[in-house]
């Protein structure tokens, strides 16, 4: 069979977790073809990152569609026209869209992973167009598709509550780990890692600063802790949406505490592996995700986390993680932060949460994303 997966959502270093998902399912996609072709449609910032992950794979062939994805409305248009007409000619058995649309005029079958539906949860997260035309473009992927993924059964709730969509046609399959987050870093990511953070010991937040990741409330719970725990604050993610608040919040604590805070971004994935590694506490204060990443990274690498209750979080860490009970509340999460911090009780229970993290895998998940397209085809 000819499996067809759009890539066009995807440019390197830009789309969060969904970058995540796509190279490693297809990473794991490929070992497992047993004699069916993948037909991948690429753009022109992600052309080359996908052959080098690829590189040397005989049953995958790459259509590249030579246009600029960084401009959205671009790659909505050339989504909806050319990759529409490459598809009706490239002889498909299904064509798979990882991420949230999907052409709507292409002719063969069609399955599409919708992670979230963030942008109707916590519409501050886009700008009004932006918000109009993904609402638009994600229901009418929901109506048009055969099947629909989702990284968890939180997420497919909520695709059903907000498109209307057949509950038949949800296919819930969980997100993994990569197994390399438990392995430990050699000396020389270690030293890497201290060049960026210094001698200090610290604790980790892995977000983008959109609004719904909650980091101001983080920050001023640090800001209540910080005279209790010697620990450093880094954060590790890009500027987004909700910076303008986040930077109030780092402007309202002291400054021998805003001394304390260090933020990083653009890091490969070993220097971020070195960093959840050599972390005292990984804090996840999110209001929303469609799955929840970074928890399962922490767990693999065997470091401490503390997160909330919200969306599908607790699918996710378990009982294997500590939650708070009101994410907004910063108290109680600087209670939170302290507390474990000073107790070795959290550290009892790491071993069950790699455990837990290693059976959540992208082995099994690229199985899964493979069944629901051959069963498509057939």
């Amino acid at each position: 069979m000819r499996l067809g997966v759009n890539t066009l959502f995807y440019i390197p270093g830009e789309v969060g977790g969904t970058e995540t998902y796509l190279r490693c399912l297809l990473s794991y996609m490929v070992q497992r073809l047993d004699g069916d072709e993948l037909v991948i449609f690429t753009n022109r910032e992600n052309a080359a990152t996908l052959h080098d992950d690829l590189a040397g794979v005989e049953s995958v062939e790459f259509l590249h569609l030579n246009f600029p994805a960084m401009n959205r409305y671009a790659r909505i248009l050339r989504e909806q026209t050319e990759l529409a007409w490459r598809a009706n000619n490239a002889g498909l058995d299904v064509l798979w869209s990882p991420g949230y649309t999907l052409p709507l005029f292409a002719r063969p079958k069609q399955v599409v992973t919708i992670h979230d539906m963030q942008y109707r949860s916590h519409p501050d997260d886009l700008g009004w167009l932006a918000r109009l035309t993904t609402d638009i473009l994600v229901r009418l992927a929901a109506r048009r598709a055969r099947r629909i993924l989702t990284p968890s059964c939180f997420a497919a709730k909520e695709v059903v509550k907000y498109t209307a969509a057949d509950d038949d046609k949800l296919r819930p399959v969980l997100s993994g780990a990569d197994p390399a987050f438990g392995e430990p870093v050699d000396g020389k990511t270690q030293d890497e890692v201290r060049q960026r953070v210094g001698d200090t010991r610290y604790v980790l937040a892995v977000a983008n600063s959109y609004p719904h990741k909650n980091l101001p409330t983080l920050v001023r719970a640090y800001g209540l802790a910080a005279a209790d725990i010697p620990q450093s604050l880094v954060i590790v993610g890009r500027e987004r949406l909700g910076e303008p608040e986040l930077k109030t919040a780092l402007r309202e604590l002291p400054a021998t505490v805003r001394d304390r805070v260090i933020r990083l971004a653009g890091l490969d994935t070993d220097v971020l592996r070195g960093l959840y590694q050599i972390a005292d506490l990984f804090v996840f204060p999110s209001l929303y995700e469609g799955f929840g990443l970074p928890v399962l990274e922490a767990m693999m690498a065997q470091t401490p986390v503390i997160t909330t209750r919200q969306a599908s979080i607790p699918e996710v860490g378990g009982d294997f993680v500590d939650y708070v009970d009101d994410a907004t509340d910063a108290d109680e999460l600087a209670r939170h932060m302290v507390r474990t911090l000073k107790s070795d009780t959290a550290r009892d229970r790491l071993g069950d949460a790699k455990d837990r993290a290693t059976a959540m895998s992208w082995e099994k998940s690229a199985a899964a994303v493979l069944d629901v397209l051959r069963s498509l085809a057939e």
